[in-house]
């Protein structure tokens, strides 16, 4: 036994001897240098190549590990051998994900690749501006040596777009509304947003339901449209105005749409924007697959007549309505901006910095809006929302009282059908009559009916009145805005481009 550990302390010293005098003769450059020419060596007799993507990219967070995790997670619970499930903020639903240290292989065009999950601790920081998270996290990707163009060029692309895809679908819309006078939130973002769980769909909406068909068909002939826009060379955006009384379901239209195709909404309150280049920014931080909105647009901004009394051109501009209690335009940096800055905003170069974004505009007088507003291009579907009609009132009673096709009193409905056409009355008075006796639907039919008669009675002695005079001539002011190429045009014609539609214009 001594003679076993007297050769292991021999053993010991040759080898503490034999280091020193490698170190001696091999210094650490030439040692590091012998490394990296045996790595490249054997990476040369490799038939694969790897690629690092790890979680902090420098100090900023890597969006491609976010991607290939969410990504990965639809083929780890079918194939993962240990899984690890999460739920991230504003999501609905759990996720799967692929464990530490664990590996996964996913096929793409017929090409196998092989993804690999590292975790591993961080080294102990001195100090940092910014926290560093304990562990280091990061994927590692095996590809072979033929397939690398591939991965490259077509692989990791496809990754994040089903991955926004999934990320779309597992996470709940969000609402998002500018800051106050354009303050930034703590990311730097001018938007704040909360989750929109506003439960609005087509099959609630009241209304005509072969309107409401081609509505829906338009949005998805727009959502899959990407291939013709690109073809033929427009912006992939489109326009849709919703114009029409009070109370006819423009919001619910909105919330509709944003359900139906799974877009966030982004509600821009034009009192809170001070210039054009506000207008601008708001538009850059917005994201894909999003319906801008700007709710009230005649009552947010008080529009200038173009043409002056004696018939020359003034400047295209406009002041936002002040909120109530302000001193208007009379203060510095008043919120004014420009209605070139606005057309440019839906219809000009930067409305291009994004892809696959819907505006909408809403108004309850569009005679009131400046026809260069409304022309295609800029506004491409005039929707009117008018007053509920037959086929809005059945789905009400089916909303509302349950109703589906055997009506309980079909003589009390037929009586409905022509009262509701003569009454002239909002799906949204009907409803509040149908909420306040939903428990007994007999009574809220026959209240129902009851308002219908007031209301068609009261409009008989009213409406030859109002025929004459202002009726008449917001009738033609109406058909004006609505002809809006041919204003737009004349316009035009008689005292040339606007100040910033000469660029709006050239895009089409």
């Amino acid at each position: 036994m001594k003679e076993i550990w007297t050769t292991m302390a021999s053993i010991m010293g040759v080898w503490a001897f034999c280091q020193s005098l490698l170190q001696t003769v091999f210094p650490p450059e030439l040692r590091f240098a012998s490394f990296k020419f045996f790595h490249r060596f054997f990476s040369y007799l490799s038939s694969s190549y790897y690629y690092d993507i790890t979680e902090i990219d420098g100090v900023n967070t890597n969006e491609l590990y976010n991607a290939v995790q969410l990504y990965l997670s639809s083929s780890a619970s079918i194939s993962g051998t240990r899984i690890s499930l999460t739920r991230g903020l504003n999501s609905s639903s759990i996720t799967c994900g692929l464990s530490n240290n664990d590996r996964l292989i996913d096929s793409y065009k017929g090409v196998t690749v092989e993804w690999e999950h590292i975790v591993t601790q961080r080294q102990a920081q001195t100090f940092s501006w910014r926290p560093m998270p304990e562990e280091k996290r990061g994927f590692t990707l095996r590809v072979r040596k033929k397939n690398k163009q591939m991965v490259l060029s077509s692989y990791l692309d496809y990754v994040m777009e089903k991955a926004n895809d999934l990320r779309r679908r597992n996470q709940d819309r969000l609402l998002y509304t500018n800051s106050r006078g354009g303050s930034l939130d703590s990311r730097g973002h001018p938007w704040e947003s909360v989750p929109f769980k506003h439960p609005s769909t087509f099959d609630t909406l009241a209304m005509d339901p072969v309107r409401k068909s081609e509505i829906m068909a338009d949005l998805l002939d727009f959502s899959n449209g990407e291939s013709f826009y690109q073809k033929t060379g427009r912006a992939w955006k489109r326009g849709y105005l919703l114009y029409g009384p009070p109370g006819t379901g423009k919001s619910s239209m909105i919330a509709a749409m944003a359900n139906f195709l799974g877009y966030d909404i982004y509600d821009l309150e034009l009192t809170e924007v001070n210039t054009n280049s506000e207008l601008r920014k708001l538009l850059m931080k917005t994201s894909s697959k999003s319906i801008i909105v700007i709710e009230d647009i005649d009552c947010s901004i008080k529009l200038d007549n173009r043409n002056n009394a004696d018939g020359g051109c003034r400047k295209n501009s406009f002041e936002i309505a002040s909120p109530p209690g302000s001193n208007g335009g009379s203060e510095a940096g008043a919120n004014t901006i420009t209605l070139s800055g606005l057309l440019n905003f839906t219809d000009g170069l930067w409305s291009c910095c994004g892809n696959e974004r819907i505006f909408v505009f809403t108004t309850n007088h569009i005679e009131k809006l400046d026809p260069a507003l409304l022309r295609s291009g800029r506004m491409d579907m005039h929707i009117h929302m008018s007053y509920c009609s037959s086929p809005a009132l059945k789905i009400l009673l089916k909303n509302y009282l349950g109703f589906e096709e055997n009506y309980p009193e079909k003589e009390m409905l037929e009586e409905l059908e022509v009262l509701v056409e003569e009454a002239e009355m909002t799906p949204a008075d009907m409803s509040e009559v149908l909420i306040k006796y939903r428990r007994d639907s007999r009574r809220a039919v026959e209240e129902l009916l009851a308002t219908l008669k007031a209301k068609a009675e009261k409009n008989k002695r009213v409406k030859p009145r109002k025929k004459n005079g202002d009726e008449l001539e917001e009738e033609e002011q109406e058909k004006r805005a609505l002809d809006s190429p041919l204003e737009d045009g004349g316009f035009q014609e008689n005292c040339g481009k606007g100040e910033g539609e000469d660029e709006t214009e050239k895009m089409h």
